[in-house]
C-alpha cells in the first residue's frame, strides 16, 4: 500500500508539471465549456436548456479525453521511451503501478467534472446534480471502462510519434458524433448508425439522464451495459496486446 501511494503521488505530480497534457486533457473541455455555453447556454437543444445540454456533454467529452486518449498517449510515450521497461525492473508490483496511473487518472477526472459543474452553476445559472452519489457511480463506471479501452488502444500504435495521431484519430469523431456538442438527432442515417454503437453516446446520455433528468444510477442499466461491455472488450485487448517494452518497427 505505501508503494501504491507514493506512486499515486508521483503520478499526479507527473500530471500536472506537464503544461500540454493538463492544458489538452484538462482545460479543454472545460475551455469549450466556457465557449459554447456563452453561445447556446440560453437556447434549446433536444428539449433541454443549452448550458445544461452541454455541461452533460462536457463532462462526457471530458472523460474521452482524460481518462481515453490521455492514457493511452501518455503509456504509449512512457513503453517507447523505456519507462514501463525500467519500472518492470523496480520492486513496484505492476499492478500498484497501472492501479496508481488508473486511480490518478479518476482523480483528475474527477476534479474536472466538479469544476465543470462549478462553472455551469456559477456562470449558466445550471442546477446541482440532485443525485450526487449516482453520478459518482457513472463518473466511475465511464473512468474504468474507458481507461480499459486506452490501455487496449495502445496496443494498435507502434511509435511515441504516432500516438496522438492515432488516438486523435479514434477521438475526436467519437467525442463529436457522440452528441457531447451538438444533438444527434438531425445527424444523416449513416451517422446515426456509428453513434448508437459508441460508448461515449450511451455514457453521454447517461450523465445527462442523471444530471437533467434526475434518475438514480440503477435506473439506467441499459447505457450502463453499453460501457460495461465496451470496457470488457478494452480489458481482453489490454490483455492480450500490452506491452511493457518498446515495439519493435
Amino acid at each position: 500500500m505505501r508503494l501504491f501511494l507514493h506512486e499515486l503521488r508521483t503520478e499526479q505530480l507527473l500530471f500536472w508539471r506537464n503544461r500540454e497534457a493538463a492544458f489538452f486533457t484538462f482545460f479543454l473541455p472545460i475551455i469549450f465549456f466556457l465557449v459554447f455555453g456563452s453561445i447556446y447556454g440560453d437556447s434549446t437543444i433536444s428539449g433541454i436548456r443549452g448550458a445544461s445540454f452541454l455541461e452533460a456533454g462536457m463532462i462526457g467529452y471530458g472523460m474521452a479525453s482524460t481518462a481515453f486518449a490521455g492514457l493511452a498517449i501518455t503509456m504509449v510515450i512512457r513503453r517507447e521511451s523505456g519507462v514501463l521497461k525500467r519500472i518492470r525492473a523496480t520492486p513496484l508490483p505492476p499492478w500498484a503501478y497501472l492501479l496508481a496511473v488508473l486511480v490518478s487518472t479518476f482523480v483528475v477526472f474527477v476534479v474536472e467534472a466538479a469544476l465543470i459543474i462549478a462553472i455551469g452553476r456559477v456562470l449558466f445559472s445550471v442546477g446541482l446534480p440532485d443525485r450526487p452519489f449516482s453520478l459518482l457511480v457513472a463518473l466511475a463506471i465511464g473512468a474504468l471502462a474507458f481507461a480499459a479501452m486506452g490501455l487496449g488502444l495502445t496496443s494498435a500504435v507502434r511509435s511515441a510519434e504516432g500516438s496522438s495521431a492515432v488516438v486523435n484519430f479514434v477521438y475526436l469523431p467519437m467525442a463529436i458524433i457522440s452528441g457531447t456538442f451538438f444533438s444527434p438527432k438531425g445527424y444523416p442515417g449513416f451517422l446515426k448508425a456509428i453513434a448508437d454503437v459508441l460508448p461515449l453516446t450511451y455514457f453521454t446520455k447517461l450523465t445527462r439522464d442523471l444530471m437533467v433528468h434526475h434518475h438514480h444510477v440503477w435506473s439506467e442499466l441499459g447505457p450502463i451495459s453499453v460501457v460495461l461491455l465496451w470496457g470488457a472488450i478494452g480489458v481482453v485487448v489490454a490483455i492480450r496486446g500490452f506491452r511493457w517494452q518498446p515495439r519493435e518497427g
